[in-house]
């Protein structure tokens, strides 16, 4: 174990807790009948029963939409299931096994499966959260705020309560693939060859679909968010403050914090950890969703 897992396994031993529960895993949990190999996903549960039902994090793991697994969960399901959540972590298919749309139908085919299935793993249908890093912050903030992925599904945006993405670059598709590419003629440099125009679909219209800030629109019970990102990258920065803008003229209640002195993998690991501050942050938005005191 290298020094700054025990580092955070000593620190995490110091924290004050009113509830801290023995956690278990049950792990490759087909969300597809007779499905693909990867629509599977884990659930992190309390040891022991509780009275009433937990809240659910429902989490979306990144890789560039071709890599990931949703074993890379770091910290979260310890801390999250410790202050009373349920833990859920999924996979999807990937590119270029799978288009685009295939994809991200995968997300929501999971997540109904968690609204139809987690109350006999003690979790409440009716409060789900959504989080995601990278790639999988773009999953997260597109099924929370298109509705027609879940719909199809047979489920209501009315059951999330909350949306957490954690520096994406992709709410807005066409400005990062203008902006990426732009530089690249700038400078000199090659062309992308499998860049987010080619991974979106090279329809500019589908540019357009696919991104979050196009769908976002009053009276559609889209939940709230909370937008984490890692300020030094001027991309995932950008595409933050984009979000909160769109979101903030429909009135959608978002919070945005930019974490300095990190990186995009390190801003992701290191959620859970002690006097982190932006999984200080992430537990005063789930607190005031929970209406925890």
């Amino acid at each position: 174990m290298n020094l700054k897992l025990i580092a955070i396994f000593s620190l995490l031993a110091l924290i004050p807790s009113t509830a801290c529960f023995a956690q278990k895993l049950i792990k490759d949990i087909p969300y597809i009948e007779n499905g693909h190999e990867r629509h599977v996903l884990d659930i992190y549960t309390p040891e022991e029963s509780t009275e009433s039902p937990l809240p659910v994090m429902f989490w979306i793991h990144g890789g560039g939409w071709q890599t990931g697994d949703k074993s890379r969960v770091g910290l979260k399901p310890k801390v999250l299931v410790d202050r009373g959540f349920i833990f859920v972590s999924t996979n999807h298919r990937l590119l270029a096994e799978v288009k685009m749309d295939e994809l991200i139908r995968d997300v929501a085919k999971s997540l109904a499966w968690v609204n139809k299935n987690i109350a006999k793993y003690g979790g409440d249908p009716n409060q789900i959260y959504v989080g995601g890093h990278s790639s999988g912050a773009q999953l997260a903030a597109l099924t929370c705020i298109d509705n027609r992925y879940l719909e199809e599904e047979g489920v209501s945006l009315n059951v999330l309560k909350g949306c957490i993405p954690v520096d994406g670059d992709t709410y807005d598709i066409p400005k990062i693939i203008m902006t990426a590419e732009f530089r690249q003629m700038l400078y000199g440099g090659k062309m992308f060859t499998f860049g987010h125009r080619q991974k979106f679909g090279n329809d500019p219209e589908k540019h357009v679909d696919f991104s979050a800030v196009t769908h976002v629109a009053k009276g559609k019970s889209i939940p709230p968010f909370l937008i984490l990102y890692f300020s030094g990258n001027p991309e995932t920065r950008a595409q933050a403050n984009r979000l909160r803008e769109v979101l903030k003229a429909s009135d959608i209640p978002v919070w945005i914090y930019g974490k300095r002195d990190s990186n995009h993998s390190d801003l992701n690991n290191d959620l859970g950890m002690p006097e982190d501050p932006a999984t200080q942050e992430l537990f005063k938005f789930l607190d005031k969703q929970t209406k925890k005191p």
